[in-house]
């Protein structure tokens, strides 16, 4: 097995690192400090997504003032270095807007760039996905037109 790890910049694996510290802190400045400007979120399975930094921007100001509250609690179940990012996994408990809470299984792929995080691949339920991106969810464009 080869040790990818050791040849990936340490500054990579800092900043997908400090992009998760920073998101879970509810850190807007520390969060978008950690991704390049011409960064691209996929979302699977259902294969949308949205590129370039104002539209991250936008989609975090909504997480930090809508998503995060709604959390009631999260645990990371696994994290792997690999040569193109960090993938890490978590179970999330959520209050829906329905009044459920539901735990989800939250697979994000923090994917590296030159300088900082290119974006990240996000897997989930769509139930999430839209309760996450919700006033973007129209303006995410197909992955595979």
């Amino acid at each position: 097995m080869i040790d990818e790890a050791h040849s990936i910049p340490p500054k990579l694996i800092d900043a997908a690192r400090r992009h998760s510290s920073a998101e879970a802190d509810g850190d807007m400045a520390g969060t978008m400090d950690t991704l390049e400007l011409d960064c691209i979120y996929d979302l699977f399975p259902v294969a949308l997504r949205f590129t370039g930094i104002d539209m991250a921007r936008r989609y975090y100001e909504n997480y930090f003032a809508n998503v995060a509250p709604n959390i009631a609690g999260y645990k990371m179940l696994a994290e792997w270095v690999g040569a193109d990012g960090i993938n890490q996994e978590y179970d999330v408990v959520y209050c829906h807007s329905d009044g459920l809470t539901r735990t989800h299984r939250i697979l994000g792929i923090l994917t590296f760039g030159k300088d900082r995080l290119s974006g990240e691949r996000i897997y989930t339920d769509e139930t999430m996905l839209r309760a996450m991106f919700g006033p973007l969810w129209s303006e995410l464009a197909p992955i595979f037109p």
